[in-house]
Formats: structure tokens, C-alpha cells, sequence
């Protein structure tokens, strides 16, 4: 693998980890150094760090308050 690209890894921990849990990005890279964006892309998606995954996130906090809500709202009707 080149040292540039190597160096780049180096630098991004998330990177770092997710090329060591899939090791076939060794060889990838190896072969064409210029699919570092897609290797980019896959970690995003590994550690759901993408928009998608966190509106998600986002829409299960306000799920989660909601319901919150409405169980003590629930509790207050009772007494």
C-alpha cells in the first residue's frame, strides 16, 4: 500500500479500526489507492455516522420523550 495512503489511515482512528475489522480494504487499496473515499463512505456507514443514522437518532429521542410524556401525563390523570 502507498505511504500516502497509509499516513492518511494513520491519522483517522475510526479509519484505523474499521480497515482492521475488514482486512479485504488492505487489498482493495493496495490495487487502486484511489478508493480511499469509498473506504470513507464504509466507515460512515460502520459507525453509523451518516445523516440517515443520525435523524434516526434524533427521531428515537423524540420518540422516547414523547413517550415520557405521556406516561406521566397518564400518572397525574390517576391521582
Amino acid at each position: 500500500m502507498r505511504r500516502e495512503v497509509m499516513e492518511f489511515i494513520s491519522r483517522r482512528k475510526d479509519l484505523l479500526d474499521y480497515i482492521r475489522m475488514h482486512p479485504q480494504w488492505y487489498r482493495k487499496l493496495s490495487r487502486n489507492p484511489y478508493e480511499v473515499s469509498a473506504l470513507e463512505i464504509a466507515a460512515l456507514h460502520f459507525h453509523e455516522r451518516t445523516i440517515p443514522h443520525h435523524v434516526q437518532k434524533f427521531s428515537n429521542g423524540v420518540q422516547m420523550a414523547s413517550m415520557m410524556m405521556g406516561m406521566l401525563a397518564s400518572m397525574k390523570q390517576q391521582d
